[in-house]
């Protein structure tokens, strides 16, 4: 079930009907957009999502060259013929073959296609044109390439053809010769030529001259300066070619009727090629829709949940991608299992509260579409029963409803219909009516919904239900940011935290004089001015310190790398010193082996030469040269130096608490203790103060300068207000004014 009946024109669904209507190529395409509807079946919407994933990936594999081809309703005309004695003419016949032809040039396609990689599409391929391949075979009989019947349709129109052709060469002639006549005579001017009348030939002659030519008169000008004669010579010939004609279209009649007769048994084929044809065309046009938005299958699982990664509005993404400018994401999990079901989420008007909710209602519409997602690869999606929306003005005057009774009508639906398996959407939920009652009204409306499991997002500007949000199991807050110092919205969704409205700043901008926002503040009360600067707090020192984490995990990862890589050259190393050993005692093996069996030798030498004195020496020289050849090629000497080599590298390596340590000593020896801020804008300021009150505490100063000015004092404000926080979470001791001889009001001191 979806909710209310319009749900696609509120959630700009219909948009995308209207680009996909633009993208097919037939009628019979476009019929399936029309046909296209919200789908609740698991298996279903699988196959949908899957199969227009697979096409998206064939239209962007050029390789696999994907055919084109003429996609013509021949519905109409297959109905006709069913009726005995009714025929397709020459150009029906034309238009069924280039489709059908199309439907087998596809079918082949499909089954040459990769089993693996395109499942779904390479099942198309059934053998479905077979029998309509019979009926082109009996069209290209017939008719020639250009849709014509042919002359050897049959034996009697070939025949006809030719006495055709000779007749019309006849009178040609004829006519000829008539007008060069009456050329020499003078009675027609030189440049005159035949033309036809009512399917004969003519001469254009001035009134003077038509006894002179002689014929039948046909026609006249307008202006009655000109007469058309069919000369005598011609009459006859004239009138065989009009008889062949006659002859030649019965002929081409009967012929049409024998080949409608011969096709008729095929409609059923026919009429299931075209189904195919309708359904290619339509899911080629989902592909490259998908491809436009730069869309995707997202990962299904059969549970009602939602777990998107860079989620972004379908229709404001091409909408600025053709202005040259993109769509911030967003990211959300919600239902399924979840801790979490129902986002809340607050921030400054004209900040993306409904363009998120707008996001979320349009994605998970255009997956049970059938439809890709534009969201990114990691992304995870579940199968709603039911899609609940209230958004937008419901005033009915015919019905005499206000906006506010039209949301109430709008949740009492809302209250009978949900259940574990329901996806609802509330935009400013509680607005339009006095805000005590109004916010109670809407948190105990929120509290029933949120009992019967259903998933959803609400947008809201009230108190009361950020509270709710922080307290009830299952409810998350969430906040569009705001950056304060340039006083714009961000359009960013952060998810855990609530978000302020930003009503002052807001009023501030717009130049609400001073006096006017002074008396809002106290009227409003300091307990509710401090929660929403608490939420502004919050949300400045969250995308701080996730731009200071983001940072971290970049070095983090660099210097992962850098170990893996110096970790993989000492193995590397130790594999090589290793390798080297074991051929150094080879080596030395070999050697010794060597020396042994020349002392061997020797010894025997000395033997067998009864210690002749001469050949003792000979041998002792032998001897010599031998323990100095394994002293010299020593291997081990080598070894020894790889290794020491080694033991160098290893040293080099960094540590990563040598590097932290490293990095802390650089900042302490490079540390300024004054900071000048005058001359920046806020936001630049409160960025500087927060990065360089970060580093002060790290390297552990025991106090710091903050030179701001006096000015307009914005600037001091601004660094109080963050140093406030600061001392609130025991970060530093304290702060106060400069010594009045040196600055006084127009620098801060802070005690660390």
């Amino acid at each position: 079930m979806t909710y209310p009946e319009n749900i696609e024109q509120k959630i700009d669904f219909q948009a995308l009907r209207e680009r996909l209507n633009e993208l097919c190529q037939s009628s019979l395409g476009r019929e399936r957009v029309v046909d296209m509807h919200f789908e609740t079946d698991y298996d279903q919407v699988c196959r949908q999502l899957g199969e227009t994933q697979e096409m998206r990936n064939v239209l962007e594999d050029s390789s696999l060259g994907f055919p084109h081809g003429e996609i013509n309703d021949m519905r109409p005309v297959l109905n006709r013929i069913r009726v005995e004695g009714l025929y397709m003419d020459e150009q029906e016949l034309f238009q069924l073959q280039k489709t059908l032809v199309y439907a087998a040039e596809l079918e082949l396609f499909f089954a040459n296609l990769d089993a693996v990689r395109f499942p779904i599409l390479r099942s198309r391929a059934g053998g479905k044109s077979q029998p309509t391949g019979e009926v082109v075979r009996i069209i290209n009989k017939v008719l020639d390439r250009y849709g014509s019947l042919k002359d050897n349709a049959s034996p009697e129109l070939g025949r006809i053809r030719q006495d055709l052709r000779q007749a019309e060469g006849a009178v040609s002639r004829a006519i000829q010769s008539v007008l060069r006549r009456a050329q020499t005579e003078g009675w027609v001017d030189k440049d005159t030529m035949p033309t036809l009348r009512e399917g004969r030939l003519v001469l254009p002659v001035p009134p003077m001259s038509k006894k002179k030519i002689g014929g039948i008169v046909h026609d006249e000008s307008a202006s009655g300066k000109t007469v058309f004669i069919e000369p005598q010579e011609v009459v006859e010939a004239n009138n065989r070619i009009r008889s062949l004609e006659a002859e030649e279209k019965r002929e081409k009649t009967r012929i049409l009727m024998e080949v409608t007769g011969q096709i008729r048994p095929f409609t059923g084929d026919i009429e299931a090629s075209e189904e195919q044809l309708a359904s290619v065309d339509f899911v080629r046009a989902k592909a490259m829709l998908g491809r436009q938005m730069r869309a995707i299958a997202p990962e299904m699982e059969d549970k009602s949940m939602i777990d998107w990664r860079d989620a972004r509005h379908g229709v404001l993404f091409l909408r600025l991608e053709s202005e040259g400018r993109e769509v911030v994401p967003m990211s959300l999990r919600l239902g399924g299992g979840e801790k979490n079901r129902l986002l809340v989420v607050s921030g400054p008007n004209a900040g993306g509260k409904s363009v998120c909710l707008k996001t979320v209602a349009l994605t998970q519409y255009m997956l049970q579409c059938g439809m890709l997602a534009p969201v990114s690869e990691s992304s995870k999606a579940g199968i709603f029963k039911n899609m609940l929306l209230d958004i937008g003005d419901e005033q009915s005057l015919q019905d005499d409803l206000s906006t506010y009774s039209s949301h109430l009508r709008n949740m009492k639906t809302f209250v009978r219909t949900a259940d574990k398996r329901t996806l609802y959407m509330i935009d400013e939920m509680g607005g339009g009516t006095e805000p005590t009652i109004g916010g109670a009204i809407a948190e105990a409306t929120l509290s029933e919904i949120h009992r019967t499991g259903a998933t959803g997002v609400v947008t809201t500007h009230y108190s009361n239900l950020k509270h709710l949000a922080e307290r009830e199991d299952g409810m998350v807050n969430g906040a569009m940011l705001y950056d304060r110092g340039a006083l714009r919205p961000l359009f960013q969704l952060s998810i855990g935290q609530a978000g302020s409205s930003f009503a002052l700043e807001i009023a501030r901008q717009t130049g609400l004089p001073e006096t006017i926002i002074h008396e809002a503040t106290v009227l409003a009360g300091e307990e509710h001015i401090d929660y929403d600067k608490h939420l502004q707090d919050i949300a400045r020192d969250k995308r701080y310190w996730e731009n200071k984490r983001q940072n971290i995990r970049q070095k983090e990862k660099h210097l992962e790398e850098r170990i893996a890589y110096y970790e993989q050259e000492i193995a590397g190393l130790k594999a090589k010193k290793k390798e080297m050993l074991a051929e150094a005692k080879e080596q030395a093996a070999e050697l010794l082996q060597q020396s042994n069996a020349t002392i061997e030798r020797t010894i025997r030498e000395i033997k067998e030469s009864k210690a002749d004195k001469q050949r003792t020496h000979q041998a002792r020289q032998k001897i010599e040269e031998m323990k100095k050849k394994v002293e010299d090629g020593r291997e081990e000497k080598k070894v020894m130096r790889d290794f020491a080599e080694l033991k160098k590298i290893a040293k080099q390596m960094p540590s990563t608490s040598s590097t932290i340590q490293d990095t802390i000593r650089s900042h302490k020896l490079n540390f300024e203790r004054t900071i000048d801020l005058r001359g920046l804008r806020a936001d630049e300021a409160l960025e500087q103060v927060i990065a360089y009150m970060d580093t002060a505490i790290m390297v552990a100063a025991s106090s710091v300068t903050i030179l701001h000015g006096t000015g307009t004092g914005a600037l001091k404000q601004l660094t109080r207000d963050y140093l406030a926080t600061l001392k609130k979470k025991k970060r530093i001791v304290d702060y106060h004014d400069g010594d009045p001889n040196r600055g006084g009001a127009g620098i801060t001191i802070v005690e660390i």
